[in-house]
């Protein structure tokens, strides 16, 4: 079996985040990044434990970026891939990315596709989807557990109000969320071995940029905390019903 799982670069979630350019650019100094956590604790690593469970499994990684990603992209390989894929080019589209995406599957005839179900900065929840329409195979999304029965997989999702339980045949591409598997830190050995493992830069394939950003911004500041004295129960009241809408 040949898996491909996709990984992004993101912030790091305790990163402060500013934007450059008149709000169109995220300002990149002094931030720490990090493998998409949806990619790397989920994704990766059912991935990897599927490699342990049968080595015969090929686990390749790709990713849409350019060369200073490499870094996240050799820990991911000391995590347990064989091999990673690096498209080279810098864009946040989401369809350009998944063109990028399932040229490289489409080439590499893999069974299996996992993505994170999202990545951490933009949140979009697209890409999974989008490159299983590209590809034309079935699509699975916000898995939360993962199995294979022969050539057939067995899926858990989440879904409004409790789960669902999906038998879908390979090639297939899932998109995987919390419970999916539980995070790993690569070993020494890991890390020296990722070294000399393949990192492949290819030029991307044609494809549009369907959007582009206009501006960031950012949230508005939290308010400051209210206190009202327990001998004004009224003012509680009127608080939560005129500022917080709470009824």
């Amino acid at each position: 079996m040949k898996i491909l799982v996709c990984i992004s670069k993101t912030p790091d979630t305790t990163a402060k985040i500013a934007f450059a350019d008149n709000n169109t650019k995220f300002a990149a100094d002094g931030v720490q990044w990090i493998i998409n956590p949806y990619d790397e604790w989920y994704a990766l690593v059912r991935a990897i434990e599927l490699k342990e469970k049968d080595p015969s499994t090929i686990l390749h990684l790709v990713n849409v970026g350019m060369a200073d990603n490499e870094p996240i992209i050799r820990k991911a390989l000391a995590l347990g891939g064989d091999e990673a894929i690096r498209v080279n080019t810098d864009n946040s589209d989401s369809f350009f990315i998944a063109s990028q995406i399932a040229a490289v599957a489409r080439q590499g005839n893999y069974d299996l596709i996992f993505t994170g179900k999202e990545t951490i900065d933009y949140n979009g929840s697209a890409i999974g989807g989008m490159v299983a329409e590209l590809l034309d195979l079935p699509y699975i999304s916000h898995a939360i557990k993962f199995d294979l029965e022969g050539t057939d997989a067995i899926v858990t999702r989440e879904i409004e109000g409790g789960e669902e339980t999906d038998k879908a045949a390979l090639p297939l591409v899932v998109s995987c969320q919390k419970g999916m598997a539980e995070q790993r830190i690569p070993n020494m050995k890991g890390i020296m071995g990722a070294r000399s493992k393949p990192l492949n830069v290819i030029e991307p394939v044609a494809a549009d940029a369907l959007t582009s950003v206009a501006s960031y911004e950012l949230p508005p500041a939290k308010a400051g905390v209210k206190l009202v004295s327990p001998d004004t129960p009224e003012e509680l009241v009127g608080l939560l019903h005129e500022e917080a809408k709470a009824f």
